[in-house]
């Protein structure tokens, strides 16, 4: 892994969605190389072309999921849990080597306010049962409202919590979430991306009872 962010490239495969088109933008702003996967090329292009008409500059490129995650060094997977496994078959190949961040949330629409626990316990591990030991799966981002990421400007006062099982990804993720402005802390073995990913429906329910459109979560008694 390369370590001037300026010659990393980061594939953020759904990245025209709100999520992923938040991070992109923040880590293009922070100097990296930032490639916007779909299934779609064309709506991968057009999303890249709206996002580096907002940010003045062609800081960002498009690509199809499995292309993006070709030419990148690290690989973020922001989808939603129905398209999990979906892309994860897609671009297997692709990430072999390599460090793939999953933001997934195993979400059971319509009650997206209510916990889910799906087969394989979490989608990140998930994940990483599905892609085997050649890819370090770091589980990050999950508790992060779409709402403070886009505008990259906003400052989030939250904390990301980051789980995984190879210190040194998780070392280069905590990097990331810093670079999009927000305070990582090493959370512990990707088996505790259980409890993170399931925050988020408690989140969710948080918000829409007290009307808040980013809960999120801060953690106290660490000084960094």
């Amino acid at each position: 892994m390369k370590d001037d962010k300026k010659l990393m490239t980061i594939a953020v495969l759904g990245g025209t969605g709100k999520e992923g088109s938040g991070l992109a933008m923040r880590w293009a702003l922070s100097g990296y190389n930032v490639i916007i996967g779909s299934r779609s090329a064309e709506r991968a292009a057009r999303r890249v072309e709206e996002l580096n008409a907002r940010l003045g500059d062609s800081y960002m490129s498009g690509a199809l999921n499995v292309d993006a995650a070709a030419r990148a060094d690290l690989v973020v997977l922001s989808v939603p849990y129905s398209a999990h496994e979906a892309t994860l078959e897609a671009v297997r190949e692709a990430v072999r080597g390599k460090v793939l961040v999953d933001v997934t949330v195993p979400l059971k629409p319509p009650d997206v306010r209510t916990v889910h626990l799906p087969e394989g316990k979490s989608a990140a591990l998930e994940a990483q049962a599905f892609l085997g030991e050649d890819v370090r799966v770091v589980a990050a981002f999950q508790n992060i409202s779409a709402g403070h990421l886009k505008d990259p400007d906003h400052e989030i006062p939250c904390d990301v919590l980051v789980c995984g099982d190879d210190r040194d990804a998780k070392e280069e993720v905590i990097k990331l979430v810093e670079a999009a402005g927000m305070r990582g802390l090493d959370a512990g073995p990707l088996a505790n991306a259980i409890a993170v990913e399931s925050m988020t429906p408690v989140l969710i329910s948080l918000g829409r009872r007290y009307k808040s459109s980013g809960p999120g979560l801060r953690i106290t008694g660490i000084e960094m």
